[in-house]
């Protein structure tokens, strides 16, 4: 289990893995892994042109609200999640959900993902959370067979509404 800062191996394949969850001073972490999420998402514009400033980055990594995991290898970011603990108002509960989750594609199908996954089902469990969810796109076979094997599919639709 990750706890705030505590750091975790496991060998893939070929190559050793760390897995840290980040805490307020991996700013700098952070921002490796938003350039991975852009590389992966292929959307380097919408994760780079306008990278927060540290003290931004500082503070949502200090708030309890804000969870970011990350996979390392030979000291860089190769992959990870950001998640969002959001309090329900129909009951006194809480649940997860993983906004961003990705694996550079040299580094896919060692178990990453899934291990990413399953360290944060045990945050979830240490914080009382009902359920974590996550949004797949129709056409991520592989992102899809993950999630299936981790849980139940919800056929749900999902919309963009301008401010």
């Amino acid at each position: 289990m990750f706890l705030l800062n505590r750091i975790d191996s496991h060998n893939g394949s070929d190559m050793s893995y760390r897995y840290q969850r980040l805490c307020a001073k991996d700013v700098q972490t952070l921002k490796q892994l938003l350039n991975v999420f852009g590389e992966a998402f292929g959307d380097m514009d919408a994760y780079q042109s306008a990278v927060p400033r540290d003290a931004y980055l500082r503070s949502l990594l200090a708030k309890p609200h804000f969870i970011a995991l990350v996979a390392i290898a030979s000291d860089k970011v190769v992959g990870g999640l950001a998640a969002y603990v959001l309090d329900k108002f129909e009951q006194e509960r809480r649940e997860i959900y993983i906004y961003d989750l990705a694996v550079q594609k040299q580094h896919r199908r060692k178990g990453i993902a899934r291990r990413l996954i399953n360290e944060l089902r045990h945050i979830a469990r240490d914080r009382g959370i009902y359920v974590i969810y996550v949004q797949a796109d129709r056409v991520d076979d592989a992102a899809i067979a993950l999630y299936e094997s981790l849980g139940t599919r919800e056929d749900v639709l999902h919309f963009d509404i301008e401010p």
